[in-house]
């Protein structure tokens, strides 16, 4: 399944681009995501804890940059991992491409993700809900981190928290009925007489 989110940062693409060369401090910034082990070589260990509806799910894995591209401030990773608990396993592969935009700068990240057990079970919309949701406060944190960095502050002070399951699930839920609201009362144009 490809999900598609862009979110624009307040920081010109150069400084934007010199953060995300900083793979522990980039992970930090996603919520519910914790890099472990740094294997050399851009790859990692980590994990990724995220609540879709009722199910927490926890995966462990490893993570790879597999292209760093300067010129089109493109970076590709994959990623691959199995739950915790043993209810399925996951591999994305996520590409980040940064272009100007402005005086700032516009982040689309494409994330191809394929999903097995317990995860599989949700619908197409309610994964992309809690990726765009997890997208935006991803922006945020982004945003946060680079403006403490620029004031020599630690970065991992501004950085994520573990995705908060109620909340995540809520803000997901309200994006789920605004689509149904969309997809069945604004086609409806009543006619004059």
């Amino acid at each position: 399944m490809l999900i598609k989110n862009d979110f624009d940062v307040a920081q010109p693409v150069d400084k934007v681009w010199e953060f995300f060369g900083d793979i522990p401090k980039v992970a930090a910034c996603l919520p519910g995501t914790e890099l472990t082990t740094d294997l050399g070589d851009d790859s990692y260990e980590g994990t990724v804890a995220v609540r879709m509806g009722p199910v927490k799910l926890s995966f462990a894995g490893q993570a790879k940059i597999t292209e760093r591209d300067e010129a089109a401030k493109r970076l590709v990773v994959d990623a691959s991992g199995a739950e915790a608990r043993g209810r399925g396993q996951a591999a994305m592969v996520v590409t980040a491409t940064l272009t100007r935009q402005g005086p700032g700068t516009r982040v689309g990240v494409a994330q191809d993700l394929q999903l097995s057990g317990a995860a599989a079970q949700y619908g197409r919309g309610m994964i992309s809900d809690v990726t765009t949701v997890l997208m935006r406060d991803f922006s945020a944190n982004l945003a946060r981190a680079i403006d403490a960095a620029d004031r020599g502050e630690s970065v991992t002070a501004a950085s994520a928290a573990p995705a908060s399951g109620f909340a995540l699930g809520l803000r997901a839920a309200r994006m789920a009925l605004a689509r149904v609201f969309r997809r069945f009362f604004l086609p409806y144009q009543p006619t004059s007489s």
